[in-house]
C-alpha cells in the first residue's frame, strides 16, 4: 500500500506528465527503476530522450523545489537514464536531463538541459 508520500509524489508526477503532454513531448515511460536510482518521466521531444527529474514543495522557504536536485541526484539520474539507453538499445539516441519543479499553487516551473 502507497504511502501518503508516494500517493502525493504520484499526483504530481501525472500533473507533470500532463503539461508535458501539452508542451507536445510523448510520453515513453513513468518511473523507471534501476539498480542506480528511479527517472519519474522519460519522454521524447522531437530527436531527443528527455530524462525529467520531477520536484514538488509544499513551501519554498526551505528551499526551492528545483535546489534538491543535488550533484549526488543528478548522478544517480545520469547513472540510470545509461542503463536505460543501453538496455533499450539507444546508445547514440540525442538526449537531456530536464527538472520541473511544482509548488504549493500547482504552478509548474519547466527547466530544459537542467543538468548534463
Amino acid at each position: 500500500m502507497p504511502s501518503n508520500k508516494q500517493k502525493k509524489g504520484s499526483q504530481y508526477e501525472q500533473l507533470a506528465l500532463n503539461y508535458l503532454l501539452q508542451q507536445k513531448l510523448k510520453q515513453i515511460e513513468q518511473n523507471y527503476f534501476c539498480k542506480w536510482g528511479e527517472i519519474d518521466l522519460i519522454m521524447q521531444d522531437k530527436d531527443f530522450i528527455v530524462f525529467v527529474e520531477v520536484k514538488y514543495r509544499k513551501k519554498i522557504q526551505y528551499g526551492h523545489p528545483l535546489e534538491t536536485i543535488t550533484r549526488s541526484k543528478q548522478l544517480k539520474i545520469k547513472k540510470t537514464a545509461l542503463l536505460y539507453l543501453q538496455k533499450k538499445n539507444l546508445n547514440n539516441a540525442f538526449c537531456r536531463f530536464d527538472a520541473i519543479s511544482i509548488d504549493n499553487n500547482n504552478e509548474i516551473t519547466w527547466i530544459k538541459s537542467a543538468f548534463t
